[in-house]
């Protein structure tokens, strides 16, 4: 199995950088294409099952991405609740499973919903975690706080099981959120900092991704939190090895 995890794929999503296709910073798509097979077939399961035309929407141009940078593509299917009864072995016949952005918490009852931590066992292909998608992936995910009320709430779970296919925990989209407030509270200082104590976070821009095969890499602009503390753990264009 290798795994990508990026923050976003196709560019910055507060739009400060035209991006026509996959991003191409860091050799995202150079590195990608060593590992993608001629006439792969793809699926990409989305964070926020029920919500049907946005789902249609997201699959659409995400095949039209991958074929625009000539990715060979076989079929491009979408996992959502009205397609989730597949076995392992129907899974296990994708070569590139993609897993989608949205709500943390709601995309990780999802993948529960369908098992797919344990039908992920022993797969062979690639997997592509997007956003949510990338949190999700960690063995034990941290929920960063992040719609209204979700900070104050004392039910909202920070921390939940995910789908084991890495022990790093990862927060997208720095450089769109690092000044946002939530609940009155700025949600890196006041609440994800806090959070960091006996934890690592490690935060991505849009535009930076890790790669895991064998080891775990991290390829452009990155940050490391813990215990309360941030500090640059890699430019853009370079790359660091993570543990």
């Amino acid at each position: 199995m290798i795994v990508f995890l990026t923050s976003s794929p196709t560019g910055p999503l507060d739009g400060s950088r035209k991006v026509d296709g996959l991003d191409k910073k860091n050799h995202f798509v150079d590195q990608l294409k060593k590992y993608w097979k001629e006439s792969s077939r793809c699926c990409i399961i989305a964070a926020s099952p029920d919500h049907y035309s946005l789902n249609d929407d997201m699959c659409d141009f995400f095949r039209n991405v991958f074929l625009k940078d000539n990715f060979s593509i076989q079929c491009f299917d979408l996992i959502d609740r009205r397609y989730c009864h597949f076995s392992k072995e129907q899974l296990h016949q994708y070569d590139v499973i993609l897993l989608g952005g949205g709500h943390v918490p709601t995309q990780n009852n999802f993948f529960k919903d369908i098992q797919l931590k344990e039908k992920l066992e022993d797969f062979q292909g690639l997997i592509i975690g997007i956003s949510a998608g990338s949190m999700n992936s960690a063995n034990i995910v941290y929920c960063q706080p992040e719609e209204d009320g979700e900070a104050i709430d004392p039910s909202f779970q920070r921390w939940i099981t995910g789908l084991n296919l890495t022990n790093l925990n990862i927060i997208p989209h720095y450089q769109m959120v690092k000044d946002r407030y939530l609940d009155g509270m700025r949600l890196y200082e006041d609440i994800t900092y806090q959070d960091s104590f006996h934890h690592r976070f490690i935060v991505l821009v849009d535009g930076s991704y890790i790669l895991i095969h064998d080891k775990a890499t991290i390829y452009g602009e990155s940050y490391l939190i813990t215990d309360g503390h941030i500090e640059l753990l890699c430019h853009e264009n370079e790359t660091f090895q993570i543990g």
